[in-house]
């Protein structure tokens, strides 16, 4: 348990934000909850609550707090993708690890069930903006990239290990289309 020295607001927001990170990779996005994350920074409920308004506030900050800290990653992999020092692989696996092992693809699910929706615009938002900034491939193009590119990442998270088992594919098969994917969009 976090001590309880006096934090700013700011440092008291990004705590919660990060063990609400922790536990929504332990122990998924129903875990997420503000009574879980105030014990797990030492804080109470109501001053989580005065951060956040609610549970859905909460997840949605923390979704935001996601897909800005992914897509920083992705940003940095794409640069060093063209700059010859990284690959379209370590794209695809950065996109793909944020909706698995870092919880975005539960998350984004767990939102949408319990009717957060309006959560999901900073996270489309964000994506939009990595996408803009970046100028990958242009148009129509960056666009279809990007689209086909989440959707893999997000269906693999959800069900990946079943659907590869199920078909007798590796368990890489949808990463290894993506990067297909992706080096002969980046080649043409």
């Amino acid at each position: 348990m976090a001590s309880k020295r006096r934090l700013s607001p700011v440092e008291s927001r990004e705590a919660a934000l990060e063990a609400a990170r922790l536990l929504l990779i332990e122990a998924g996005p129903q875990a997420v909850t503000l009574k879980a994350v105030a014990a797990m920074i030492g804080r109470t409920h109501a001053n989580l609550l005065h951060h956040f308004g609610s549970a859905a506030g909460l997840q949605g900050d923390l979704a935001r707090y996601l897909t800005t800290m992914i897509c920083a990653k992705i940003r940095d992999a794409v640069l060093a993708s063209r700059s010859g020092v990284g690959s379209p692989r370590d794209v695809v696996d950065l996109t793909f690890d944020a909706f698995d092992r870092e919880g975005a693809g539960a998350l984004a699910s767990w939102m949408l069930v319990t009717g957060n929706n309006d959560a999901l615009d900073p996270i489309v938002e964000t994506i939009h903006d990595l996408v803009i900034d970046l100028d990958v491939l242009g148009g129509e193009k960056r666009r279809d990239m990007t689209l086909a590119l989440t959707l893999m990442a997000l269906g693999d998270a959800l069900l990946g290990l079943p659907l590869s088992l199920a078909l007798e594919l590796p368990r890489t098969a949808a990463r290894d289309h993506a990067e297909a994917m992706l080096r002969e969009a980046t080649q043409a």
